[in-house]
């Protein structure tokens, strides 16, 4: 791709064989008529469908169409990140592969992104429209958790349709669950959040992969993890050099 891709949009993959192709086309149809250069980046996560195939020939088909697979499971979390370190964008949006986040939404994110340095996504108002009471109930109460052990006001932080600028993922590190606390990651490095209200589907075909296990009780272990880092890591700015090696400006 010769010109610079202005977003990269990312998502994890495993066993949505039935859901690429709509996906794919639904980002086209709304990127389109954008005018703006991008890609889709996404991470198979060793699935055992026909995932994989189906990338391939996307990818033969559209240059902006790019994938990865991992050589064993490893995770959404890895998912995500291997697809954020491996996009060219200076945007990065990330959204599930099931087409329960609407990529129609993606516009609303561009326009937010020039006035902070993340938007994450908001389910709350059409949550019952994508969800079951069950999931609903569940999700409430994990975001509850996680609010109020590291002190966060993102009202929906499980909420994985986010975009953010490439910057804002410079200095992460990466640990398993770290997509759950994305918008934490960036407060601690300095950067700006908002919150913008997003569609939500029911997913159209294949499996969850999440219950009320491993959205309330799974992730405390990371959860203590992101509040010890709030308050210990801390950040610095290098105001003058003197003689600094020929690659520092």
């Amino acid at each position: 791709m010769s010109e610079p891709v202005i977003l990269s949009i990312v998502a994890p993959c495993h066993n949505e064989e039935e859901n690429l192709l709509p996906l794919v086309t639904a980002i086209r149809d709304t990127m389109e008529p954008l005018n703006l250069s991008y890609e889709i980046v996404i991470t198979d996560d060793c699935s055992t469908d026909k995932s994989w195939e189906i990338l391939k020939n996307l990818g033969a088909q559209d240059h902006r169409i790019r994938a990865l697979r991992f050589s064993k499971n490893c995770g959404q979390s890895a998912a995500i990140w291997a697809g954020i370190k491996d996009a060219r964008g200076r945007y990065v949006a990330t959204l599930d592969a099931d087409l329960q986040n609407d990529p129609r939404d993606l516009p609303l994110f561009l326009k937010m992104i020039e006035e902070c340095d993340c938007v994450c996504g908001n389910r709350k108002k059409n949550r019952a429209q994508g969800d079951s009471i069950v999931r609903q109930l569940s999700s409430k109460i994990a975001n509850g958790v996680r609010n109020w052990l590291t002190h966060e006001t993102v009202g929906d932080s499980a909420c994985g349709y986010r975009m953010f600028r490439r910057e804002c993922a410079g200095n992460l590190k990466f640990f398993k669950g770290m997509h759950r606390f994305l918008p934490t990651l960036f407060k601690i490095e300095g950067f700006t959040i908002a919150e913008i209200s997003v569609r939500h589907h029911s997913r159209r075909a294949g499996r969850s992969h999440y219950g009320v296990w491993n959205r309330v009780f799974a992730s405390l272990y990371d959860l203590f993890a992101v509040r010890w880092m709030q308050k210990r890591m801390f950040r610095y700015q290098i105001q003058e050099r003197i003689n600094p090696p020929p690659d520092v400006k």
